[in-house]
């Protein structure tokens, strides 16, 4: 079924021909009427190649494709994630119990219960109930994780900094060591409160890093300190414990929360700890309003429903390979590689749901940086060079922390990129530009135009927008998976690799190819 319903978008693309000058010359309230507003955010999809027939017949697949089917099993709480005979239920970790018809209520009971826990430890740390070994309050959290233990919590605390009233986080994820080496110069061992986030508690890289600050802790305070100093975030409690963690500073996930879908639960508890647990409530209850939008809108009114339609559309249509993510907030730095996690590891997959071969492209590479640094390094492709990169504008209306008339320059920039991407510059209109006298360089100058870009437009970067708006791209994913038809929840791909790292490290210098092995060979000659 779903390779028909893929086959339909091809066909409609192969006789859909997109001119976005001529769509809205025909259409003068297209901008917005190609809009729509859900959470207090406002999505414009206008500059997009699409037409109200294009949408009704991607909706008309989605719907064939077994849209309400799969929906009903996500929410559920049935193992959507086949391949681990695990459930989906991020959307209970920010659920109220009245959203009990929405999603399982047992998962919201038990999501409520661990964020109660986390809840009262944060409150502790901000207070100073809880101190280090020495007697001293905390002024640092560490937080040691690497993908989805790290991303979003990184993420969020980087767009939400002028929140912070607690002690404040660092991040450490990174196997090099100078990633720690770097965060620890910052620290007194005294007054680091250290988080060991890791959902099996059993990735090489957090181990690592935290087995490091453990023995700095250790070292400066004596090893009983080590239980005043650390917490664990993982599904395996046992784990925690049997590292040196005592039990009340062992906070659980369910393991229907997958790692890139897990900020929501207790590995946001070094975002409670620095924001405080009302600012973070407010982040979940933003992305909680996006979750009622996108299992209540009709599909043609459905933010999250829209934009991973386009995106297949897009990359099944018309074989784009890439999309760009353009946050006009230098808050939002990180919010492009948190979307590649997001994205590239929930639909990077070349099997379906059965396991058989896919037969249609799947994610495209994400990618993007902060406006208007981009500008002046990768926009040049962006208007002029021979792909085609779908994006997405993310533009405020009010600055936090920072002044008006800055932030109205900023906009600017943004609305006249994403306007030249769509419009351009055809040779004629460069020469009514720089005059005839120029007319050689017209075709250096053109920019055709045509490209097509999606426009967030949020009231300011707060708790409650950035939740819904992360939200609206957890919900993007789902939809693509079932268009394409494949596990959005596993990553396969990822395990591979760590097994083959594990196989090197046991010494046996017969693992790999040659390469591999003169490579080996070659880096041990000249370590010191």
């Amino acid at each position: 079924m779903t390779s028909e319903v893929i086959h339909k978008i091809k066909s409609l693309s192969r006789s859909f021909r997109p001119d976005l000058r001529e769509f809205f010359a025909q259409d003068v309230n297209r901008g917005q009427r190609l809009s729509v507003s859900a959470c207090g955010l406002l999505f414009d999809y206008s500059k997009h190649w699409v037409t109200d027939p294009v949408v009704a017949s991607l909706t008309d697949a989605l719907r064939e494709a077994g849209w309400d089917a799969a929906v009903k099993r996500l929410t559920s709480g049935e193992a959507v994630n086949v391949t681990e005979n695990r459930a989906a239920l991020h959307m209970a970790l920010r659920a109220q119990p009245e959203d009990h018809t929405r999603v399982s209520a047992d998962a919201i009971t038990q999501a409520a219960a661990e964020r109660a826990r986390c809840v009262a430890f944060a409150e502790a740390v901000r207070s100073g109930a809880r101190v280090g070994a020495s007697g001293r309050a905390f002024t640092d959290v560490v937080n040691i994780g690497i993908g989805g233990s790290d991303l979003g919590p990184l993420m969020v605390a980087e767009a939400l900094s002028p929140w912070v009233d607690g002690p404040k986080a660092h991040f450490i994820s990174n196997l090099d060591g100078a990633h720690a080496a770097d965060v620890m110069k910052q620290l007194s061992p005294e007054t680091t409160l250290v988080l060991v986030a890791s959902k099996s508690f059993g990735t090489q890289e957090t181990l690592h890093n935290a087995s490091k600050l453990k023995v700095w802790i250790a070292d400066a305070l004596g090893e009983a300190a080590v239980a005043h100093h650390f917490a664990a975030l993982s599904s395996r409690p046992d784990r925690a414990l049997d590292f040196g963690i005592p039990e009340a500073s062992v906070f659980d996930f369910a393991d229907w929360v997958g790692g890139r879908f897990s900020v929501w639960s207790s590995i946001g508890l070094v975002l409670m700890i620095a924001l405080g647990p009302p600012v973070f409530e407010r982040l979940l209850a933003g992305a909680r309003e996006m979750d009622h939008h996108f299992l209540e809108a009709p599909l043609a009114e459905n933010i999250p429903v829209l934009m991973g339609l386009l995106g297949v559309w897009y990359r099944c249509g018309f074989g784009c390979q890439s999309h760009a993510i353009l946050p006009y907030a230098q808050r939002l730095a990180y919010f492009p590689a948190y979307l590649q996690q997001l994205e590239m590891e929930s639909n990077g997959k070349r099997v379906s749901l059965d396991g058989s071969p896919v037969t249609t492209p799947t994610a495209p590479v994400i990618w993007g940086a902060v406006g208007t640094n981009g500008q002046h390094a990768f926009h040049q492709l962006l208007h002029q060079g021979t792909v085609i990169v779908p994006a997405d504008f993310i533009v405020t209306a009010n600055p936090v922390d920072t002044d008006l008339a800055t932030h109205r320059m900023l906009n600017d920039h943004a609305l006249a990129q994403a306007e030249v991407l769509a419009f351009g510059q055809t040779e004629a209109e460069s020469v009514a530009v720089y005059g005839e006298s120029a007319s050689h360089l017209a075709s250096h100058r053109a920019c055709p135009g045509n490209r097509p870009s999606s426009l967030w437009l949020l009231p300011e970067l707060n708790p409650e927008a950035l939740g819904a708006l992360m939200a609206a791209y957890e919900h993007k994913v789902f939809v693509q998976s079932v268009c394409w038809g494949i596990n959005a929840f596993d990553q396969w791909g990822v395990e591979l690799g760590k097994s083959m790292a594990a196989q090197l490290a046991s010494g046996d210098e017969s693992v790999g190819s040659s390469s591999t092995q003169a490579a080996r060979q070659w880096l041990k000659k000249h370590q010191n």
